[in-house]
């Protein structure tokens, strides 16, 4: 009752019996207090929370780990801290992946070396979980995977620019998905994106359904240093790169009227005349990327081609195009040809002046379109990742899609040109 209550009680009380009850009204029967001043029961304690359930792996105690190790975790909670560190004290920084499976070290673990790691969870009433694990590394490697990241720290790229990897040793089909899930990619602002395989096994591309957005930001780093590739191998190094995305700039190249055109954020800038690969050794039709720039090089096919059909020639403003030779460069000797017919042995003759012109605005990864010659591009002879679908490239990947990415194979592929 309350206090206001309590009087009105009393009043009545006195009323009906008088001062006989007076003295009993501060107490029942039971001797529980009744008057204004009278304190609630205590409230019964709520029961303690239940800490979150929490593995981790390496299991403690375990040896040969692999020098690529993540600490993995499982639980009903959140990881908040993940702490490792070798025997010597030596601290291992890292973070989580992004569905929190796992644990990634921020660098390779040494060989043949001690470590112990400490992951904490709390569960969602603030109730926390601690494991530790102590493991030993395998020692360091006999046969390793020469690998290869063709982006540079620093550099700027074209918008068709794919995060390539390279293997000296083919990875086959069964190691792939492992491989692949330590390859990371990270763009701001956000684009995600997929990776393909080529068949041999020899080259792997990652982009986004669609070119990227100037400006952007990618952050690369592929973790392979020790971890297995197949075939007993483990990867030779640890690679990594941050590079940004310049301007647009695309380029198609028409064999049937034997012109090149320039596009500068999407607007045709300028029309050139070019000469294509002869009949005998033509040009690829394909969507290709630049894959170097040359100022100054040498074309040498003597060994190649004999001393018949060889030649060796100085070659000025060179932009590399595929694996098999195939480039745009100047050609002061085809000038006659360019914009009337093809006598090239592969390559996209320019005059020397718009070689030049070109060579100065280019970046790798800018886009290049040649359509209308004898021949198709080979997938894997060069950067090919975009000539193909999105549902070819997506199905190229050694892991399960994101349905989200799935469906951007409804979208239609960037053109350099509108058509």
């Amino acid at each position: 009752m309350t206090g206001t209550g309590m009087g009105r009680w009393a009043v009545a009380a006195g009323l009906a019996v008088g001062m006989l009850l007076s003295g009993a009204a501060c107490g029942g029967p039971d001797g529980a207090r009744w008057g204004p001043e009278a304190a609630d029961p205590p409230a019964a304690a709520p029961p303690a929370a239940a800490p979150p359930e929490l593995a981790v792996t390496p299991a403690a105690g375990s040896t040969g780990a692999l020098l690529s190790t993540e600490i993995g975790t499982s639980t009903d909670g959140e990881i908040t801290e993940v702490k490792l560190a070798a025997k010597d004290g030596d601290r291992v920084s890292g973070e989580l992946r992004p569905d929190g499976s796992s644990w990634v070290p921020d660098r390779p673990l040494a060989p043949s070396t001690a470590y112990t790691a400490m992951v904490t969870a709390a569960g969602a009433d603030g109730a926390t979980t601690s494991v530790e694990t102590r493991f030993t590394t395998m020692p360091a490697p006999g046969q390793r995977t020469g690998t290869g990241l063709y982006l540079f720290d620093g550099r700027t790229y074209g918008v068709a620019m794919p995060v390539v990897v390279e293997f000296v040793e083919p990875v086959p089909a069964e190691a792939r998905a492992e491989v692949q899930r330590r390859m990371f990619v990270t763009t701001d602002p956000p684009q995600p994106g997929v990776w393909h395989w080529v068949e041999d096994g020899r080259q792997a591309f990652y982009r986004a359904p669609e070119h990227w957005q100037p400006g952007t930001t990618l952050q690369i780093r592929i973790a392979l240093d020790g971890h297995p590739t197949g075939d007993g191998r483990y990867g030779d190094a640890d690679r990594s790169a941050t590079a940004t995305i310049g301007d647009r700039l695309e380029l198609k190249v028409n064999n049937a009227t034997k012109s090149m055109s320039v596009l500068e954020d999407g607007k045709r800038t300028e029309t050139f005349p070019v000469s294509l690969g002869k009949p005998s050794t033509p040009s690829s039709s394909g969507r290709m990327v630049v894959m170097s720039r040359e100022e100054q090089t040498v074309f040498d096919t003597l060994d190649e081609l004999g001393p018949v059909e060889g030649y060796r020639v100085d070659i000025s403003y060179a932009l590399r195009l595929t694996w098999g030779g195939e480039y745009i460069h100047s050609a002061p000797w085809s000038v006659g040809d360019q914009g009337v017919r093809n006598v090239s042995h592969g390559c996209v003759n320019l005059a020397p002046d718009d070689a030049k012109w070109l060579f100065r605005r280019i970046k790798v990864g800018d886009p290049v379109i040649v359509t209308g010659t004898e021949h198709d591009l080979t997938q894997g002879n060069g950067w090919t990742a975009w000539d193909m679908s999105w549902e070819e490239f997506v199905a190229g990947s050694a892991l399960p899609i994101p349905d989200e990415l799935q469906a951007a194979a409804a979208k239609p592929m960037p053109h350099a040109v509108p058509s």
